[in-house]
């Protein structure tokens, strides 16, 4: 046996410099200038994330890098949080950074019955250099159709000279809002009810009672009942957590924003009183990044809250999300808190019991939160009081489309599309009459005015293949098609699907481009519809296909 000869030359050589992508030394200062004295912690990505974008306009790889670095994770992990949000413009190397300013323009349906299309394309045609306009999923205004945002300011009822006088005037800021302010909620007795539970005048059981005896149920979409939600999570072993969903992506819903700019501190009270009764350590508050104004507004009215406790109160975190409608999924918009891709999880174990950071989570929707106060102080009969048809409370209905006044409505749970548009939004502009609704956004379904005495509530709809969701009504008339409204929303269901799970991934991607072409396959959309609803993870993908068996079902004259 013979020995080879070693080339010394071929032999491995240590590396002067670790694997992958270096950290460049400008850019990591940059970025520990902008994060200055915040904690590094994992769950705060999403937040630095931010800081970085607002500060350069866009995610390049160089800051991408140096964040890793500053935070202790692998780049990876940082590139595909940011590269899951809209709102982040992650810029690969060598790639030009996108302009300064961004011209957001709403395709959702109630924005595209409002001429969204040729508006868009209007704009694009006066914008100047620097300037970038893209189309957007809903804003969370569209009673003011049609609807864009120039940078941060939201642009209502645009046109575009509207929109270039913004960006001539260099007007892409929020502009500040002038909602009851901490003070003024104090001297009309706002934090009295919180002050009672906490020095022991209620009690947690009369409390809780109340809450039951009220009929509250999550006005978020699910419609569980509140008060037992509050015992469940009770229940559970301590430290326990609120994680309060404000990220109303829902196309048709505005709701949440409605009462935020003008009453922050209601359900504010009524998370502290939520957090007290379930015995919460911390309150996590989700807010969706389209709502530049309110962000400002909830981090002005919190701190004088905290500078100025009427008791002593848990921690309160403002998160702010990134532009993803999967975030409305109480798991996703978990993950999100926690910095994330906003992925739902599986369940069980559902988020009662392993919710945010593993421990036992109380998740409401907003408005939940924003009737506890009226409820303690009127008493549940005046709540459940309220009510048409054996229905029980108050809906917050926002009501958009083909109506004279769209807004949002209080009216009786069990109201009817033809009363809630007749008594509260005035009726239907001259030339108009109702020829289709959408009783819960877009994943809530298409009926036709031959339905529109139904009751409106939770548990009336899903006998017709429809649900009331967060009560938000888009209203069609005869001009509009339903055929139509499905195409637009299930482009909406592809764009927002988090690609997490095949059937929602691939099913409404496919749904879209069968149902754009001029003769619909109704047995394959059918099939692909069967698989969407059996087999998606989330609420997205099983209710995506509604849309469809809606039109097939109520519009078939669309069809042929």
């Amino acid at each position: 046996m013979t020995t080879r000869a070693v080339d010394a030359s071929r032999l491995r050589r240590p590396r002067p410099t670790l694997k992958g992508r270096g950290v460049d030394p400008a850019a990591l200062a940059e970025v520990r200038a902008l994060l200055g004295d915040a904690p590094r912690r994992r769950d705060l990505l999403i937040e630095h994330l931010h800081r970085v974008q607002d500060a350069h306009g866009c995610l390049s790889a160089a800051h991408l890098a140096a964040l890793a670095q500053e935070m202790r994770l692998a780049q990876a992990e940082v590139y595909e949080v940011a590269s899951f949000y809209h709102h982040f413009d992650v810029v690969k190397e060598g790639v030009a950074a996108p302009p300064r300013v961004t011209v957001r323009v709403c395709e959702t349906l109630s924005c595209a019955m409002a001429g969204a299309e040729a508006l868009r394309r209007e704009v694009e045609r006066l914008a100047g250099a620097g300037v970038r306009v893209v189309r957007a999923p809903c804003l969370g205004r569209c009673d003011s159709a049609p609807a864009a945002v120039v940078g941060k300011r939201p642009i209502e009822r645009a046109t575009a000279q509207m929109i270039a006088a913004a960006l001539r005037d260099g007007a892409t800021g929020p502009e500040p809002l002038s909602a009851t302010d901490y003070a003024s909620y104090r001297a009309q007795g706002g934090y009295r009810t919180l002050v009672e539970c906490a020095s022991g005048k209620r009690s947690v059981e009369s409390v809780i009672a109340e809450l039951e005896n009220s009929s509250l149920r999550g006005l978020g979409g699910a419609g569980f009942p509140a008060g037992r939600k509050w015992r469940i999570v009770r229940a559970e072993p301590a430290p326990r957590l609120l994680a309060v969903n404000v990220d109303e992506g829902e196309p048709g819903t505005f709701k949440d924003r409605h009462y935020l700019e003008r009453d922050p501190h209601r359900f504010l009270e009524g998370a502290l009183i939520a957090a007290w009764a379930v015995g919460i350590d911390a309150i996590y508050v989700y807010l969706r990044d389209e709502y530049a104004a309110c962000r400002g507004l909830l981090e002005r009215e919190i701190a004088a809250l905290q500078r100025d406790p009427p008791c002593p109160l848990p921690e309160i975190h403002l998160r702010r999300g990134a532009g993803a409608y999967i975030c409305g999924e109480e798991s996703a918009m978990i993950e999100s808190i926690e910095g994330k891709r906003g992925m739902p999880r599986l369940r069980p174990p559902y988020v009662a019991q392993v919710g945010l950071f593993g421990r036992p989570t109380l998740e409401h929707n907003m408005e939940t939160l924003h009737w506890v106060r009226d409820i303690l102080e009127k008493g549940a009969a005046w709540f459940a009081g309220h009510g048409r048809r054996g229905r029980k409370g108050l809906r917050s209905f926002s009501v958009s489309g083909r109506v004279n006044r769209p807004g949002v409505h209080l009216a009786p749970a069990g109201i009817s599309v033809r009363e809630l548009i007749d008594e509260f939004c005035g009726g239907m502009p001259d030339g108009h009459e109702l020829y289709a609704y959408l009783p819960g956004g877009a994943s809530g379904g298409i009926l036709p005015a031959s339905l529109a005495d139904l009751p409106l509530d939770f548990d009336t709809l899903q006998p017709h293949g429809c649900f009331i969701g967060s009560a938000a009504v888009i209203v069609l008339s005869q001009h509009d098609s339903a055929r139509e409204a499905a195409v637009n929303l299930m482009r909406f269901f592809a764009d927002e699907s988090c690609g997490q799970c095949t059937p929602c991934r691939v099913g409404t991607a496919k749904a879209a481009v069968l149902m754009a072409r001029p003769q619909w396959d109704t047995a394959l959309l059918a099939e692909l519809s069967q698989a969407m609803a059996d087999a998606s993870i989330c609420g997205l993908g099983q209710a995506a296909p509604n849309p469809i068996a809606c039109v097939t079902k109520y519009f078939p004259q669309e069809l042929e």
